[in-house]
């Protein structure tokens, strides 16, 4: 198992990102944002002033957060839109070595049709376009159709061969769970216990459900000190011998899909990430889970 984080929430300029990364012990970065722009929407001269930095520092990007058919994107859009970013993000992803792109499966509009055949035919060209490049596709359980319950990712997973999951155990805390009458709150650990068998990456997230006190928002928090069961799934994952990936995305100094959020501290960005890379790190020793460098 490695660790690795979504370094954007500490900065988005690369150099701080490289040396966040370092402080922590750490030598991989999800990459996302890079000075106002997703890594796969930078001019080509600042894309490869990305890569000259990155080259030679020790730390390498293992995966893209990609805007791939996100919380933003609508269904009924275009989809050359999406083929556009397909088209930019794979020989980035090929030429930084790159092995994991963050998918979703496109907004829900309330009151509109989920449409659901029409994402399930873009995923389809999403996943095989990436899959010719020897790229694994994850999706996230986030503001997105895969993510209104456990139910409605295995329905991408029934329909999607080769399709991995990158489970956020965040997510579940604040989204309401649209299988069940009444759409109550998910239940982190049913969700994650339902799609485990098929999650290739993790996002630690943690955060507190909405109610009346904190204005119907979600609290963000360090890993453990929230409802996220964040010691529970690495426990799990740890017991079922997971080696693979796994990303810090603090969501305490921004939310980059909620500028309203609770993000639940003042504190500078870089000391925040740093202070939540190590407290997971802490939860790991306590439980034995030891991390290796990443492989590129």
């Amino acid at each position: 198992m490695y660790l690795t984080g979504i370094a954007d929430e500490a900065s988005q300029d690369i150099k701080t990102q490289i040396e966040v990364t370092r402080q922590l012990g750490w030598n991989a970065i999800e990459s996302r944002f890079i000075n106002g722009k997703n890594i796969h929407d930078l001019s080509e001269d600042a894309f490869d002033e990305v890569c000259e930095t990155l080259d030679g520092s020790g730390v390498h990007i293992n995966a893209f957060g990609s805007a791939i058919a996100n919380w933003g994107k609508d269904v009924r859009d275009d989809f050359s839109i999406t083929e556009a970013e397909i088209n930019r993000t794979i020989p980035r992803m090929k030429r930084l070595g790159a092995k994991f792109v963050r998918v979703m499966s496109y907004k829900v509009v309330e009151g509109v049709e989920l449409m659901a055949e029409e994402r399930i035919k873009r995923l389809t060209l999403i996943l095989d376009a990436f899959a010719a490049e020897g790229i694994t596709v994850v999706h996230e359980n986030c503001m997105n159709y895969g993510g209104m319950s456990w139910q409605h990712t295995l329905e991408l997973i029934d329909s999607l061969p080769g399709l991995k999951l990158v489970y956020d155990t965040g997510n579940p805390v604040f989204a309401k769970d649209r299988s069940k009458e009444g759409h109550p709150w998910q239940d982190p650990w049913e969700f994650y216990e339902k799609v485990k068998a098929h999650v290739a990456y993790i996002h630690v997230k943690d955060c507190k459900e909405p109610s009346p006190k904190s204005n119907g928002k979600e609290v963000y928090a360090y890993p453990g000190d929230g409802q996220g069961q964040v010691k529970k799934v690495m426990t799990d994952l740890m017991e079922r011998g997971y080696d693979g990936g796994i990303s810090i995305e603090p969501h305490l100094a921004a939310v980059f899909h909620d500028t309203d959020a609770n993000t639940g501290s003042k504190e500078d960005p870089i000391d925040i990430y740093l202070k939540y890379g190590r407290q997971l790190m802490e939860m790991l020793n306590s439980i034995g889970y030891s991390h290796q460098p990443y492989q590129p």
